[in-house]
């Protein structure tokens, strides 16, 4: 499974990408009013920081306005996604620009039909968002392992980003369920690599380290 970043703050990307998990990244109109920043400042940055893919959202809620909005996102760099809502409008835009060859991240899926239809619409990525779903009282890792099962059915190019991924259970889940990608907030990713097993252990290794350094110098 590769890994997004899901934020607009460049030191975050920085302090992560550092690691060598960073396969792309992703953004959204709140992340990027988070930082107080120009838009196309924000995406430039982090498109300059990084190799992968990097998902920029449209605001426009009609086809012409989000296709001429495409049109510019897609100038700022070559490794520049457009993100498109899950909307009537949004799959007429995105087929559009797919037969442009502009790559597409279509945003707000929250059912198999969605995903298919997004797919199908010639979307390079699709987003379903499992906390959301399940504040719902529905099951989020279920969606993704339905659509990757469809995908995989009618052979779609179409790759899941499981996305609104709140906790380590979210990341597991959806890596065992078959998404493509998962996009993980900043703030979490320091609790994928922690463990208090692991600290205890640290631990207990450097104090019978300093036992045994005592033990040697006597």
């Amino acid at each position: 499974m590769k890994f997004f970043l899901d934020t607009a703050n460049i030191d975050e990307i920085k302090r992560i990408n550092d690691l060598g998990l960073v396969d792309g990244v992703t953004t959204n109109p709140t992340l990027v009013s988070k930082e107080g920043r120009d838009f196309e400042e924000v995406i430039k940055d982090i498109a300059s920081t990084i190799d992968g893919p990097v998902s920029a959202e449209v605001t426009g809620l009609t086809y012409e306005e989000m296709v001429e909005e495409a049109h510019v996102i897609a100038k700022w760099a070559d490794n520049v996604v457009v993100k498109i809502p899950m909307t009537e409008a949004g799959l007429k835009a995105v087929n559009t620009l797919s037969k442009e060859g502009i790559k597409t991240n279509v945003t707000l899926i929250f059912s198999v039909a969605q995903g298919l239809l997004a797919a199908k619409a010639g979307a390079t990525y699709i987003s379903p968002f499992i906390g959301r779903i399940d504040d719902l009282g529905q099951d989020g890792l279920k969606l993704i392992a339905e659509l990757r099962e469809v995908l995989d059915i009618y052979d779609l190019d179409a790759e899941i980003i499981a996305a609104s991924i709140r906790h380590i259970g979210h990341f597991e889940g959806a890596a065992l369920a078959g998404a493509h990608i998962g996009t993980i907030p900043g703030t979490l990713f320091p609790k994928l690599w922690s463990h208090a097993l692991t600290d205890n252990g640290i631990e207990g290794f450097m104090a019978d380290w300093e036992t045994y350094k005592k033990a040697q110098n006597k």
